[in-house]
Parts: structure tokens; C-alpha cells; sequence
């Protein structure tokens, strides 16, 4: 799930791309299906430059993200999904995984 304009790395106002690039701040990327960064729709939908759609602190204790797997835990939330993935039982999306593994990684 998408809420278009969200998420876009304005650096216009505040903050510094050139800063996040050279500590290796990006923690997230939109790609292309050839594994590259993009700015183009739809492997970018809204048009984030070199594809940012996540940023951590230097610490790595905070990460924001433009993604929202929240919305989208289950197959049948998704817009468009692989026909195989209705073979998963559970019908758990990839998105899922995320937050089972914060729960592995709380207890």
C-alpha cells in the first residue's frame, strides 16, 4: 500500500542527502526488478530521489520508512500478488515477516 507523497525525500527544507549517501544512513530503497535503485513509477511510486524510501540514525536505533507494511500484513490487502502466494496457509503476505521477526527479536 501506497499513500503517494508520503515518504518523499524532500531535502528542500531540512536535512541532507549528501550526508545520508556517505554515512550510509539509506536503510531503504525502492528497486527496480533489476535490483537497482530507481525513481521511476511504479517501482517508485512516488518518485523519491536515487529511490529513498527509508532512513536510519547513525546508531541505527530509529528507522522511518515510506513503505506500510502495516496495511498490507495479508495477501488479500495487496493491490497485486504473485497467483503462487495463495498457496501460503496462513495467507500471510512477505510484508508479515517484519513484524515476526521484531516479536523473535523482543522475546
Amino acid at each position: 500500500a501506497v499513500a503517494h507523497g508520503e515518504g518523499y525525500a524532500n531535502f528542500k527544507h531540512q536535512g541532507n542527502a549528501k550526508v545520508i549517501e556517505s554515512n550510509h544512513l539509506a536503510a531503504i530503497r525502492f528497486i527496480d526488478h533489476y535490483g537497482k535503485s530507481t525513481q521511476r513509477y511504479p517501482f517508485n511510486p512516488n518518485g523519491s530521489p536515487h529511490g529513498l524510501t527509508g532512513v536510519t540514525t547513525t546508531d541505527g536505533r530509529f528507522t522511518v520508512m515510506m513503505p506500510h507494511p502495516e496495511r498490507v500484513f495479508r495477501n488479500v490487502q495487496m493491490s497485486w500478488h504473485p497467483k503462487k502466494w495463495h498457496q501460503h496457509a496462513d495467507g500471510a503476505s512477505p510484508w508479515l515477516r517484519m513484524f515476526r521477526n521484531a516479536r523473535v527479536w523482543v522475546n
